[in-house]
């Protein structure tokens, strides 16, 4: 009947699921799924499902070390252009994936990380609440008993002496003390809420105080993941083999805080689902030796069905102070007029009785199960919906933070060596061809001497050899720069082939090399070749190759 009754508090499918985690010690020996955080096997199983995690990270950093150590001793002396485009391709697509997995996992790190905070949050409220309620009933029950038992007893002390004469008025006054021990009687019935040795405040102050260190711990953590994958994606876009190396050296310290936080968050998502899937039970086992079950059901279940248990003491609570205040208004009656000194001490009991009668109806409205029951459900509700789910999403960032930074540590070794063999392959460019960029540079910074001989004054000289008749102009000595884009902007045209070559002495490399082979004429060509040794030494050294 009680748990058809139970209807508020449904656990959710993940906490089942988590449930079903297998539970070993570090021994190896399988145990049950109760939630036992006291124990020692159990605290053992959860150790070792975050050990679990680690040997994720041993083979994760394996792999890594595997492929690094393959693409160090594979790695050939000279590729082909097509293998060059095809790595820088997938070095493209590495980072492109990497970058989207990355910002992914941020995201669902920040709604997990967010969705645990309110799960959290809702149960330190919580557990405030109820204890406020617990505080509130333990300090109502003190004041009425104190009140009964130290001032009703000192007024009725003074009455006695006053009334002395008066046999009636005497029997009155005993009558009434006998009402207030019954009193102190069904108040003393009342469960002492201290005896349980659990200050709830005490407990939602530790764990807001810990949620807040580990809410601004996953805050950093996700802020380090997305400034290491933004500055890889830079260094890669740079071409900085720095950076790169230096988010590499990140990558793998962030891979294992990933693992790390992965091997918590599934602990403690395991360990509170083994909670939440019978909460009730473990709560009975805890009090069971100082609150009686009937209470415990009456606040865990509150349903109509189960009798109220304060009900009988809270009624004779009632009664007798309805006798009292019967007995007080008949001696404010008929004693006053005889004894007019009586008259203090029975408004002040008059007052007292009135008090405890207001305690009476707070103490009742605190003792309902509705209040604690709605705190409870509250605390259930934030720990196994939003608390677990939380964790679940906590996982899964953990899981594409680390899948993101391998595959970044996957491509960054590829990057760097490509960065390398470009920086190789430009410093081995022979620095004296015009052609080469750095030769451009210097070019356009430097200055030619005056006097440096040009391919058409050589065959000005040479007239009696060639058919070939320079222009008349002069000739500048335009940077190299000048002569490149004449002969784009040309392409060849008759017209322009006699164009002295520009601030160099010695002919282009395009002599040799295929590609500018025919965009020279034959009688040109004729000419260099036709040169003896005596008047290259004649002309000086500006001609040689």
């Amino acid at each position: 009947m009680m748990s058809s009754a139970r209807v508020d508090y449904i656990a959710p499918w993940w906490t089942y699921w988590l449930n079903q985690f297998p539970h070993v010690n570090l021994r190896f020996q399988p145990l049950d799924h109760t939630f036992k955080p006291q124990d020692e096997n159990y605290q053992q199983s959860l150790i070792f499902i975050g050990c679990v995690a680690a040997a994720g990270l041993g083979l994760n950093l394996l792999c890594l070390a595997i492929y690094l150590s393959f693409l160090c001793c594979c790695r050939k002396d000279e590729e082909e252009e097509e293998s060059k485009k095809s790595n820088s391709c997938c070095v493209t697509w590495a980072a492109v994936a990497a970058g989207l997995i990355c910002c992914v996992a941020v995201g669902v790190g920040f709604y997990g990380n967010s969705e645990t905070n309110d799960g959290v949050y809702q149960l330190t409220y919580s557990l405030y609440n109820a204890n406020h309620t617990l505080t509130g009933v333990d300090s109502l029950v003190t004041g009425t008993m104190g009140g009964m038992q130290n001032g009703l007893k000192e007024h009725l002390s003074r009455l006695n002496e006053i009334f002395a004469v008066r046999g009636d008025f005497v029997q009155t006054l005993q009558f009434m003390q006998q009402m207030a021990d019954n009193v102190i009687k069904q108040l003393l019935g009342l469960p002492e809420w201290e005896k349980a040795k659990v200050d709830l405040a005490a407990i939602a102050d530790q764990t807001a105080y810990v949620e807040y260190y580990r809410w601004l711990t996953y805050l950093l953590i996700l802020i380090l993941d997305l400034v290491i994958c933004l500055a890889a994606c830079l260094g890669l876009a740079k071409q900085s083999r720095w950076l790169l190396t230096t988010m590499m050296v990140f990558g793998v310290l962030t891979l294992i805080l990933s693992w790390a936080s992965l091997g918590a968050d599934v602990a403690t998502a395991v360990g509170t689902s083994d909670f939440c899937v019978s909460p009730d039970k473990y709560l009975m086992n805890q009090t069971k030796d100082v609150i009686s079950s009937d209470i415990v059901h009456y606040y865990l279940y509150c349903s109509q069905t189960l009798p109220n248990p304060f009900q009988q003491s809270l009624t004779l609570f009632q009664r007798s102070l309805t006798t009292m205040q019967i007995q007080i208004q008949g001696l404010l009656q008929f004693a006053v007029p005889l004894f007019p000194t009586a008259e203090g001490d029975l408004l002040n009991i008059q007052q007292l009785l009135n008090n405890s009668e207001a305690s009476l109806h707070q103490l009742t409205a605190l003792l309902d199960c509705r209040g604690l029951n709605k705190d409870y459900l509250d605390a259930l509700m934030g720990v196994c919906y939003d608390g677990v789910e939380g964790l679940l999403y906590l996982c899964l960032f953990s899981l594409l933070a680390a899948t993101a930074f391998s595959i970044m540590l996957c491509a960054i070794p590829r990057a760097w060596r490509q960065i390398a063999n470009r920086e190789r392959d430009y410093d081995d460019m022979d620095e004296g061809d015009p052609f080469n960029p750095q030769s451009r540079r210097m070019t356009s910074h430097h200055s030619h001497p005056a006097n440096m001989h040009s391919f058409c004054s050589y065959s000005s000289s040479m007239g009696s050899q060639t058919s070939l008749h320079p222009p008349t102009q002069a000739v500048s000595n335009a940077p190299v720069s000048e002569y490149i884009g004449q002969s784009a902007l040309f392409g060849g045209n008759p017209r322009f082939e006699n164009v002295p070559l520009i601030g160099r002495g010695s002919p282009p490399p395009s002599l040799y090399s295929q590609p500018y082979r025919n965009s020279y004429s034959p009688t040109m060509r004729a000419t260099y070749l036709s040169m003896t040794e005596d008047q290259i030494r004649h002309f000086g050294e500006d001609f040689r190759a």
